[in-house]
Parts: structure tokens; C-alpha cells; sequence
């Protein structure tokens, strides 16, 4: 049996590329680029993450896209992953592949807030969609076109690069009983789940992944969320916590995102940029599948093996969550942009609850 880079280079790049498209919802328009014709340079690509090297899932996620954009390219291109603080602090990926200082990014784009308020909702927003309406937004809703707008002017192009679907809450060391006991509570908790952590009379605080145990474990946080059981175990947070809380009603479906400075994509053959973009897609669906196969398992090694009490969140403390959270969500909107960003994502919310509230909805129920 050939191996895989032998078949893809006897395959053909274009065909590899057609097979993609066909699988991961490429766009209609732009079926398959001609195969130029390689003088035998190698483009050598460079890739940091908000994420330690080869972590489990999120970190393995960066690896496999690059695994798939150097095998699909015949050899002809050549990308190398950095982990969180090899090259550049993980919440600096932003604006180093901005500069050009590297050619791609892995991460999530809540951690851009600051920079441009509306980054959360294409990652996760509390009460949001889930990972299934996530990837039906970007990819035939017109998410991926607002979000692209959104990056131009910085000279990015993102894309949907991974899903760790419906997160778990998060952490504690104490219960919580009702939204009182959040009151002063200092929470690891990005993004716009952050901001409701904030309204309901927490505190929330940014870190990237590598620094939660630590914070949680000393004290210098009181809880703490990161992903999901397959992460979370991983991260040994189990050691520095005793309440593993769900449902992850800030992050319903998160989606990772690849960065890729324009002008190095442009600077590619149409054939490549093509492979680049098809492996994004086909790393976005292959993520989702991870944690699904991996979280349950990981769940029961948590409470079997090392005695984590598994809680709910009271109905009423989400009731009270989800009040603050519609509320907030317009005023996020400041420019014209904004406002259609968020009437996009707000059309299809309402959209797909319909839909699930007849399918997903429905089926589970009846599967209980």
C-alpha cells in the first residue's frame, strides 16, 4: 500500500483538493485549482497556538492541521507548529500573525475581545449555538463572510478550525447553590462568558490554558473553566478542585479558529491556497469527532478513578445566567458591521431552535 504523501502526489493536488470540498463543505464556486507547476522550493510555514505543544486535543488539533496541509501539498509546502511560549505568549498569536511574524495561528477568537468586541461570536457565545448550528452559521449562514470582514482590515483570514462542543462549567471549590455564591468569586472565564461572570457579581480573569492548575491550585483563582473531561483530565485539575459543575452555558459550542496572515496566502499558488483551506475544514470536523469519542471515557476516569463530584448548576442560577446574557448581548454591537453580526447570529439562533426543538430536542428525549 502506497503511502499517504506517495498516494496524494500520484492522486494530484487538485483531485485531493476536489475530494475535500466534497466532504467538508467547500465552496461551491471554487471546486478545484489547477495544479501550478512546483520549480521544487519547499514554502516554509510557521504556526503558533494559544496552546502548550501537543496538549491533548487542542494542541493535537494544531499538529494535525499542519500534519494535513504538508501532506496534501505534495511536499510543496512545509508548516511547523509552535506551542504557547515557544515563540510568542499564547495571547499574542493575534497580532504576531498580523504582523507576518508567523504565517498561521491556532486558537479561539474570544481571546480578541479587547481588540475587537465581537470576535467572541465566532467562538462562543453563553446560550449561543451549539457546535452543529455553529458550523451551519459559518459555513452556509454567512458567519464566515462577516467574520472575514471583520479580519480584513488587519490583514487575516480566519477560518473554522476545530470544535470542542458543549463545554463543562467549570471548577470549584465550593457550591453553587444560587448566583449569591458567585458574588467576589475570581473565575478563570474568557471571552463573553467572562463579561456575564462579571454582571452576576464575579470576577473573571484571562489566562491562557497553561496557567489555570497553578491559579486554581494556590489560590490565586476560585474557579476555573477550561474545555471539557478529555482537557481537563489532562490538565490534572481534578488535583486542585472538588466540584466539576455542567453545563457549559458560556461555551455551548466552541469553535477554534486557524489565523492566516493574508498576504502569505495570497502569496501561495490558487491550488495551495485551496489545501489550506479545505484542511482547515477537514481539521474542524475531525476535532469535534476527537471529543466526542474521548469525553465520556475521561469523564468516568474523573469520578471513578479520582473522586471529582459531578454537580448541575441549579435551573434557577441558569435562568438567572441567560437573563444577563440576553441583555448584554446588544450592546456589544457598536459599529454597522456589529449590528449585522449580530442580527446574523441572532436570525440563525432562532432559526435552528426551531429546527432542534423538532429533531435534536425531540430524539433526545425520546432516546432517554
Amino acid at each position: 500500500m502506497m503511502k499517504r504523501r506517495k498516494f496524494i502526489g500520484a492522486l494530484g493536488a487538485g483531485a485531493a483538493v476536489a475530494g475535500l470540498s466534497a466532504c467538508t463543505g467547500g465552496e461551491k464556486q471554487e471546486q478545484t485549482a489547477p495544479v501550478e507547476k512546483w520549480d521544487g522550493e519547499v514554502i516554509k510555514w510557521t504556526m503558533i497556538t494559544t496552546w502548550p505543544k501537543n496538549f491533548a486535543g487542542l494542541g493535537e488539533g494544531a499538529e494535525y492541521l499542519a500534519k494535513l496541509i504538508n501532506q496534501l501539498s505534495g511536499g510543496r509546502m512545509e508548516v511547523k507548529v509552535y506551542g504557547s511560549g515557544e515563540l510568542v505568549p499564547a495571547l499574542q498569536v493575534f497580532e504576531s500573525v498580523a504582523s507576518g511574524a508567523a504565517q498561521i495561528g491556532h486558537g479561539a477568537s474570544y481571546y480578541w475581545k479587547g481588540k475587537l468586541p465581537m470576535t467572541p461570536f465566532f467562538a462562543a457565545v453563553p446560550f449561543g449555538l451549539n457546535a452543529q448550528e455553529m458550523n451551519g452559521w459559518l459555513l452556509h449562514g454567512g458567519g464566515l463572510e462577516l467574520w472575514r470582514e471583520l479580519y480584513e482590515p488587519l490583514g487575516l483570514i480566519p477560518e473554522p478550525c476545530g470544535n470542542t462542543g458543549v463545554q463543562m462549567a467549570g471548577w470549584f471549590n465550593k457550591e453553587i447553590n444560587s448566583l449569591d455564591d458567585v458574588k467576589g468569586m475570581k473565575m478563570r472565564i474568557p471571552g463573553l462568558g467572562g463579561e456575564v461572570w462579571r454582571r452576576a457579581g464575579g470576577i473573571p480573569v484571562l489566562m491562557p490554558g497553561s496557567e489555570v492548575f497553578t491559579s486554581l491550585e494556590t489560590g490565586a483563582i476560585d474557579a476555573a473553566e477550561w474545555v471539557g473531561p478529555y482537557n481537563d483530565l489532562a490538565f490534572g485539575l481534578f488535583k486542585a478542585a472538588r466540584y466539576y459543575y455542567y453545563p457549559g452555558w458560556h461555551e455551548p459550542g466552541t469553535t477554534l479558529e486557524a489565523l492566516i496572515n493574508k498576504k502569505a496566502y495570497e502569496a501561495l499558488p490558487k491550488d495551495l491556497q485551496q489545501i489550506v483551506t479545505m484542511a482547515c475544514r477537514t481539521a474542524n470536523a475531525d476535532l469535534l469527532a476527537d471529543f466526542t469519542a474521548k469525553n465520556n471515557q475521561a469523564l468516568q476516569t474523573l469520578i471513578n478513578k479520582h473522586g471529582v463530584e459531578l454537580r448541575e448548576l441549579p435551573k434557577e442560577v441558569l435562568q438567572e445566567l441567560e437573563a444577563i446574557s440576553e441583555g448584554m448581548l446588544s450592546e456589544q454591537a457598536e459599529t454597522e458591521l456589529d449590528q449585522r453580526i449580530l442580527k446574523s447570529f441572532t436570525e440563525f439562533k432562532e432559526q435552528a431552535k426551531e429546527w432542534h426543538r423538532v429533531s435534536e430536542q425531540s430524539y433526545y428525549q425520546a432516546r432517554q
